[in-house]
C-alpha cells in the first residue's frame, strides 16, 4: 500500500467527514443512554411493571453485540461507507417507529432495529475513522470521538429529563432523528469510500457468532434479574457454542471473530485493558449510588456527584489523544489507568457522608484517568490491525466495551446481592481491576516474545 494511502483525506473534506461522523457517534450515545431516563414514564403509559421495562434497554444491548462483529465483516464486503450510511438510515426509520410504538412487543422490536442500526455504523465507524485521517493525526481523530462520546453521555439524561417534563416520553426516541438525517446528508458526499473486498461473506461465522454473543449476555442477564435456572441453560449452551466458534475462526483467513488478531500481543494487550478497565469502571458506579444513598446523601448530590466524571473526562481526552500521536501508546494508557486506579482508592477510603467537593476529588481522578487511557489503548487496537482489517478491530473495540461493562454489572449485582455493596470493597476491587488494565498497557511497552515475524505486507499495512 502506497504512502499516499495513508495520507487521510485533504483537509476540507477531512473537517465535513469528521463532523458527519461525529454526529452519528452523538446520536448513537444519546439514544442509547437517553432511552434509561424515559423508562418509569414508559412503564406508566403502557400499563407494565418497572422489571419488565428494563428490558427495553437489555434488548438493545444485548442485539447491538450480537450484531457488531457481523456487521464489521459485512461492511468489509459491501463497502464501508455504505454499510455506514445503512445503519444509519435503518436508525432513522426504527427511531420514527419507537416513538409510535403503541405496545411493549411494538417497542422492543423497534428498539431491536434500532440497535441493528447502530450496531452497523459502530462496526464500521473507526475503519472510516482511520480511512479519514492521516495517520499522524489518528490518535487525535479517535480522541475526539471519545470527547463527542463523553459529551453526549453528560448531555443525554439533562436532555431527556427536559424532553419528559415538557411532552411524551416518545420524543425522547425522536430526539436523535435530526442528528440522522444531517449525519446521511454529510456523509453521503464527503465519508471515505474504502475499496471493498471481494471474499465471501461467511453467512454460517456471522450466525455463530452472533447466537454466541446473545447466549451468554442474555444467559448472564436472566441470571441476575433474578432466573437462575433458564439463564443457567443459555449459559450452558452459550460456552460450547463459543469454544466452537472459537476452533472454527481459527482456521478462516477473514474470521467474523477476530480470533488471529487477539493472537497477537499488540492487539490482545490492549485489548485486555480495554476489557479490565470498563468492568471496573461500570461495576463502581453502579454500586456508588447505593452506598451514597445508604449514608442519606440525596438523589440530586448522587446526580451531581455522578456528573463529575464524564466532565473530568471530557476535560482529559484530548490530552489522551495527544499522548496518543507523541508518545509510547502503552505508557499514556497505564498512566490513566494508575490515576483512575488511584481515584477509586481515595473513593473507597473516603467515608460516604464527607462533603461533596471531597467526593468529587476522586471521581475527577477516575474520569480523567479513563479520558487518557481511552485514545491510546482505542489507537493501539485499530492501529496494530491491517488496514483491511481495521473494521474487524473497531468492532472488537466496541465489542470488547460492552462484554467489559456487561461483567461490571454482573460484578456490581454480586456486590449489592452481599454486605460488601454499600460499603467500600466495590472501590478497592474496582481500583484493583484498574490496575490490573495498567498492567496490560505496561506490558505492551515490554512485548518481544510470543508474536510471529509480520509479513512485508503488513509491515506497511500496520500503523507504526
Amino acid at each position: 500500500m502506497s504512502p499516499a494511502a495513508h495520507s487521510g483525506l485533504a483537509g476540507p473534506q477531512r473537517h465535513l467527514a469528521v463532523l458527519a461522523l461525529s454526529l452519528g457517534t452523538g446520536m448513537l450515545v444519546i439514544d442509547n443512554a437517553i432511552a434509561t431516563i424515559a423508562l418509569p414514564t414508559i412503564a406508566s403509559e403502557l400499563n407494565i411493571s418497572p422489571a419488565r421495562t428494563v428490558v427495553v434497554v437489555t434488548v438493545y444491548q444485548v442485539a447491538m453485540l450480537m450484531a457488531l462483529l457481523p456487521f464489521s465483516a459485512l461492511g468489509d464486503r459491501i463497502g464501508h461507507r455504505r454499510m455506514y450510511q445503512t445503519g444509519q438510515l435503518v436508525f432513522l426509520f426504527a427511531s420514527i417507529g419507537s416513538a409510535l410504538a403503541t405496545s411493549l412487543p411494538m417497542l422492543l422490536a423497534t428498539r431491536c432495529l434500532q440497535a441493528l442500526g447502530v450496531a452497523a455504523a459502530m462496526s464500521v465507524g473507526s475503519a472510516l475513522m482511520r480511512a479519514t485521517y492521516p495517520s499522524s493525526m489518528l490518535g487525535r481523530g479517535i480522541a475526539l470521538n471519545g470527547l463527542i462520546v463523553a459529551v453526549a453521555a453528560s448531555v443525554a439524561p439533562t436532555l431527556g429529563g427536559l424532553i419528559l417534563s415538557v411532552s411524551s416520553w416518545r420524543w425522547v426516541f425522536a430526539a436523535a432523528v435530526p442528528f440522522a438525517v444531517l449525519s446521511l446528508l454529510l456523509g453521503q458526499f464527503f465519508l471515505p469510500n474504502p475499496k471493498a473486498h471481494s471474499t465471501r461473506f461467511d453467512m454460517v461465522g456471522a450466525g455463530l457468532c452472533a447466537a454466541m454473543f446473545g447466549l451468554l449476555m442474555t444467559g448472564l442477564s436472566l441470571v441476575l434479574r433474578g432466573d437462575p435456572l433458564i439463564g443457567s441453560c443459555l449459559l450452558a449452551l452459550g460456552v460450547p457454542i463459543a469454544v466452537f466458534v472459537v476452533r472454527r475462526e481459527l482456521g478462516s483467513p477473514r474470521p467474523i471473530l477476530p480470533v488471529d488478531l487477539l493472537g497477537r500481543l499488540t492487539f490482545a494487550l490492549p485489548a485486555g485493558a480495554l476489557l479490565f478497565a470498563f468492568c471496573g469502571s461500570l461495576s463502581f458506579t453502579i454500586a456508588l449510588p447505593f452506598r451514597l444513598h445508604a449514608a442519606g446523601v440525596s438523589a440530586g448530590t448522587i446526580g451531581l456527584l455522578l456528573a463529575v466524571w464524564p466532565v473530568a473526562m471530557m476535560i482529559a481526552t484530548p490530552v489522551g489523544g495527544l499522548l496518543a500521536d507523541k508518545g509510547p501508546k502503552g505508557l499514556a494508557g497505564a498512566l490513566g489507568m494508575l490515576m483512575a486506579a488511584i481515584g477509586l482508592m481515595i473513593a473507597g477510603f473516603l467515608p460516604a457522608t464527607s462533603a461533596f467537593w471531597l467526593l468529587a476529588i476522586p471521581m475527577a481522578l477516575i474520569g480523567g484517568g479513563m479520558g487518557v487511557f481511552m485514545s491510546p489503548t482505542s489507537h493501539l487496537i485499530v492501529g496494530a490491525a491491517p488496514r483491511d482489517r481495521a473494521a474487524s478491530a473497531g468492532a472488537l473495540v466496541s465489542s470488547t466495551r460492552f462484554v467489559g461493562q456487561s461483567l461490571g454489572a454482573a460484578l456490581a449485582s454480586a456486590f449489592l446481592a452481599t454486605a460488601f455493596g454499600t460499603g467500600s470493597a466495590p472501590a478497592f476491587i474496582s481500583a484493583g481491576l484498574a490496575l490490573v488494565s495498567a498492567g496490560f498497557s505496561t506490558a505492551k511497552l515490554l512485548r518481544g516474545g510470543g508474536q510471529r515475524p509480520l509479513t512485508a505486507t503488513e509491515v506497511l499495512d500496520v500503523e507504526p
